[in-house]
């Protein structure tokens, strides 16, 4: 949305002599216009594979993959988000594709302020406008080092930092549980790169475990089983698709999907077909480590509220817990049952936007360990 000049038809002109309360010049249309556009907060949710942001007082109005196309030579920016998504594996050798986010944290830092930089001039255009304050997610396993460097990237992109939330807590905050009360809830997050789990009560985590393991080590999964197995070398987008298309956790799954690679014997272009339970296998290293995540959280709680958790359930968010039998691989495997929310690639960028348009509530939940 462009924010209109300010022009002379903004105010409006004073008889001369004219000082009453009644002939006072109206605020400048420009500021106006910009609070109700941009508000005073913006929430950040910036994973590994897709970035949203939260608006104040319009909701998330933005969500593209976390990548960004950099021209090797003069390091100009090429594309960023869906456009530099598709070109992942399609560069010439002067253009690089880059994730600047790796594993929930900023792996890149001037890729990651660049990016965000972009992000947000699709929201404001190229005019000035307030410097907001800005809520933004961390995985529970960064480090004092890598939350510094979230809060030095906020700065360089213009904002102010007021609030750095887990993304459990976050994710728990958008499903809309009553986090604040003395009752135990329990989140599993598995996004891109990393895999949060946490048990949260009276506004904070109690008990939690954050593994770097997730959707993309199941991509480089598949990926290696087609390079062992058939000698055949596929790219992330193609491993990315047989996930989507295929991963299954339910008994009898028996899909079937044609790719295209390239022979590493004769190194011309294959094809091959592979099924679901080929897929199954190559991920089933990841899924293991997640499903040990479940499993430690739970037998760190507290028992009151383990108690809690076995009568709520563990609620799945993220979008490798759209997995089909994935829930009842986790009930299964900890006898607690496990539900998939309702869109759950937003419910991190909900909580975050609560944050933003709830003051009190943000100064209620527990700012993440810095």
């Amino acid at each position: 949305m462009k924010i209109p000049r300010l022009t002379e038809g903004s105010l409006r002109v004073l008889p001369s002599g004219a000082h009453s309360a009644a002939h006072r010049p109206e605020p400048p249309a420009f500021w106006e216009r910009a609070r109700a556009s941009f508000g005073d907060s913006i929430g950040l949710d910036a994973g590994t594979a897709n970035t949203n942001v939260y608006v104040q007082g319009r909701g998330i109005v933005l969500r593209q993959p976390s990548v960004i196309a950099i021209d090797r030579k003069d390091g100009a920016i090429v594309a960023v988000g869906r456009e530099a998504k598709r070109m992942v594996g399609r560069t010439p050798q002067a253009i690089t594709t880059v994730q600047p986010v790796r594993g929930g944290v900023v792996a890149d830092f001037d890729g990651s302020r660049r990016m965000l930089r972009a992000f947000l001039l699709m929201l404001k255009g190229r005019r000035p406008w307030l410097r907001p304050r800005v809520v933004m997610t961390v995985p529970s396993s960064a480090t004092v080092v890598e939350r510094r460097a979230v809060q030095d990237l906020v700065d360089q992109v213009g904002g102010r930092l007021v609030k750095l939330v887990e993304e459990p807590l976050a994710a728990a905050l958008g499903l809309g549980l009553p986090i604040e009360d003395a009752s135990g809830c329990m989140v599993v997050n598995i996004g891109g790169g990393t895999t949060e789990v946490a048990v949260i009560s009276l506004g904070g985590v109690v008990a939690q475990t954050s593994v770097r393991v997730a959707g993309d080590d199941m991509d480089h999964a598949i990926m290696d089983r087609l390079h062992h197995a058939h000698g055949l070398l596929v790219g992330q987008p193609t491993a990315e698709a047989l996930k989507i298309g295929l991963a299954s956790l339910c008994q009898g799954a028996c899909g079937r999907m044609t790719v295209h690679g390239r022979d590493m014997v004769t190194g011309l272009p294959r094809e091959l077909e592979v099924t679901a339970s080929e897929v199954a296998e190559a991920i089933a290293a990841p899924l293991e480590q997640i499903l040990m995540a479940v499993e430690a959280t739970l037998s760190v709680t507290p028992p009151e509220l383990a108690a809690d958790v076995m009568e709520g359930g563990i609620m799945l968010t993220g979008g490798i817990s759209q997995m089909p039998g994935l829930d009842q691989a986790i009930a299964a495997r900890t006898r607690v049952p496990a539900i998939v929310c309702d869109e759950p690639l937003l419910a991190v960028a909900r909580g975050v936007g609560r944050l933003v348009e709830e003051p009190g509530l943000r100064r209620r939940v527990q700012t993440a360990r810095r």
